[in-house]
Order: C-alpha cells, then sequence, then structure tokens
C-alpha cells in the first residue's frame, strides 16, 4: 500500500507541475496572449491576486473574486506618448472570449457597463496600475483607448477575461492518468513481490 501511495503522489506532482506553469510563464512575446494589440502598438495585460495566490500572474482567468491588481505595461515605446485610458467592463453582451470593439456598443452603452475607469492621460513610464475588487464572477473586458495627442487619432483594443472561474476540467485527465500510473506501478511492484516469496 506504501509503494501504491508512493506512485501515485510522484505522478500527481509531475502531472500537476506544468499546469501550474501554463498560467502565464515561458511563453514568448510572440505567442503571448495577455496582449493587448492597439494599431501597431503592443502593452502587455496582468492581473495580480497577492492576498489568494502571492505573486502568480494571470491574464486570461482571474481565478478568484475579490481583490485583484491590474497592471498594463506598454511594450511599444510610442504608447508612452499617447493619452491612453484603460476601463474593465462587465461583457453585458456575453459575447465572452469573442468580445470586439464593435460589441461595447455607444458610449453610453460602454459608461453603464464600465466597472472600473482609469482616468485617461499620458503615462510616460509605460505602466498603468490599479487595484480593484471583483465582486461577481463571469466574464469582463478590458477596454484601452488610445489617443495621439498631436493628430486626435483614436485607436481602441480590447482584452475578454474571465473572473472567478475554475478550470477543474484539466485537472480530470491529470487524476485519471496518475491513477492508472499508480495502479501500473502497484501492479508490477505486487507481481515483482509475488515471485520473490514463491
Amino acid at each position: 500500500m506504501k509503494k501504491l501511495l508512493t506512485a501515485f503522489s510522484v505522478a500527481t506532482l509531475i502531472l500537476l507541475l506544468p499546469l501550474e506553469a501554463e498560467a502565464h510563464g515561458g511563453v514568448s512575446i510572440e505567442d503571448d496572449n495577455c496582449i493587448l494589440k492597439v494599431a501597431g502598438m503592443r502593452a502587455h495585460f496582468t492581473g495580480y491576486q497577492p492576498e489568494v495566490r502571492a505573486t502568480q500572474e494571470f491574464c486570461e482567468d482571474i481565478p478568484e473574486l475579490g481583490r485583484a491588481i491590474i497592471v498594463i505595461d506598454y511594450i511599444t515605446p510610442a504608447l508612452r506618448e499617447q493619452r491612453v485610458e484603460f476601463r474593465v467592463l462587465r461583457d453585458v453582451k456575453n459575447r465572452k472570449a469573442a468580445g470586439r470593439y464593435e460589441d461595447l456598443g455607444n458610449a453610453e452603452e460602454i459608461d453603464a457597463a464600465t466597472v472600473v475607469k482609469m482616468p485617461a492621460g499620458i503615462y510616460p513610464r509605460g505602466t498603468l496600475t490599479f487595484d480593484h475588487v471583483f465582486e461577481a464572477s463571469g466574464w469582463y473586458i478590458g477596454f484601452l483607448t488610445a489617443t495621439d495627442p498631436k493628430t486626435g487619432k483614436v485607436e481602441h483594443s480590447v482584452f475578454p477575461f474571465r473572473v472567478g472561474v475554475r478550470h477543474y476540467g484539466r485537472y480530470v485527465g491529470a487524476a485519471i492518468f496518475s491513477l492508472g500510473l499508480a495502479g501500473l506501478a502497484y501492479y508490477l511492484t505486487s507481481r515483482k513481490a509475488a515471485k520473490s516469496t514463491s
């Protein structure tokens, strides 16, 4: 029984380590799903939940309700010269991951769906940071507006993400595989033990 428990524990650890790493780290900037694209410019969206998830980064999903720190880091230096406004909106039209700028509606609809708004301004250090307490789970849309102060040209970017949604399904395969591996290890070790006693 002790061998079975050891085999199960090792198999589970081996399988769960990559699942934690996939939350964000290890992706190249080209493959990064956390990138906001604003015309030819790019910014990086990161969410943190220090009270419940320490220093773990999130972008497509913020797993817990409650306080989140949202950080927008400009990748393209030209964004530092733009007048940028950032909002988080409830996905009132239920577009989920397919949400686009056209789905947000007119200015009144955008204002009505807004749960938090960073004032428009020029951020010369290239970082926008704000705290928000998410009280309802579901889909939200990060909405960045960049205005060129010289020309007045306005560009928009949207970034759908979920809050308070856990992915238990991804652990089912790991659990089944772990149980199968543990069963195989138990079978092989018990067979070897049976042969040595006969």
